[in-house]
């Protein structure tokens, strides 16, 4: 399937450019290495748990349950459990790794750049075997569109709706009746919402032939049998 991309632009086999966005010093995999030094600690985190319990409380007055306090924070669900919790015993902490993609998530250009990738891993894994992606609400949206953009590929929403497992597949998008579908997201942790996600999209009626994200926290190549890639493994040793 061929890429959208301004005419007479080369195409480098590892990573499209495109200068109409401003990413005209990209080399090969040079946006990977970029996420790569993110991921890794380039802005280090040291929020202590006490204000990681604060922020979570935080987000519960605002609103938020525990899976959209996951995606602010980067964090898993078991996590955000524990500290909603009050859990302070190391015997009981479990073991998370928290993600920051900030740098990536504030600016247009950069979500367009790292979309070539994921375009680049669709190809590889699936060829022409897709009609929609589908980006999981919220932080997977902006990738879903950028990537449907370049591939000229309907775009579906799924979002969680409860903590015990609900979600739902937005009418406002693409129906997924009959599609074959890749599934994007920023973060995998423990796979809750991933999973959920192939299990809904299957119920109505959807192929689902990949799952992509950023960040793989875990060592899972596969969601309830569909393929999973990440552009990086982020696990502790």
């Amino acid at each position: 399937m061929a890429l959208a991309r301004p005419k007479g632009e080369k195409v480098d086999s590892a990573v499209r450019v495109v200068s109409n966005y401003n990413i005209t010093a990209l080399f090969p995999y040079s946006i990977l290495n970029r996420f790569i030094a993110i991921v890794a600690g380039e802005r280090a985190m040291t929020d202590s748990v006490d204000e990681l319990r604060s922020k979570v409380e935080q987000y519960r007055s605002d609103g938020l349950n525990t899976q959209q306090i996951a995606d602010e924070m980067s964090l898993s669900q078991t996590t955000i459990k524990w500290l909603s919790s009050g859990g302070v015993g190391s015997e009981d902490r479990p073991e998370d790794i928290r993600i920051g993609w900030r740098s990536i998530a504030v600016k247009a250009g950069r979500i367009e750049a790292i979309s070539y990738v994921f375009c680049d891993i669709i190809e590889e894994e699936i060829g022409e075997d897709v009609d929609t992606v589908v980006g999981i609400s919220i932080n997977g949206i902006a990738f879903a569109q950028a990537v449907g953009g370049q591939m000229d590929l309907d775009i579906a929403i799924s979002r969680s709706i409860s903590d015990d497992g609900g979600g739902h597949i937005s009418e406002v998008f693409a129906a997924v009746e009959g599609k074959r579908c890749v599934v994007i997201d920023d973060v995998l942790s423990g796979g809750t919402t991933m999973t959920k996600t192939v299990n809904n999209l299957r119920a109505a009626g959807a192929d689902v032939k990949l799952c992509l994200v950023l960040a793989n926290k875990s060592h899972r190549n596969e969601i309830e049998g569909v393929p999973l890639r990440g552009l990086v493994r982020v696990v502790t040793v």
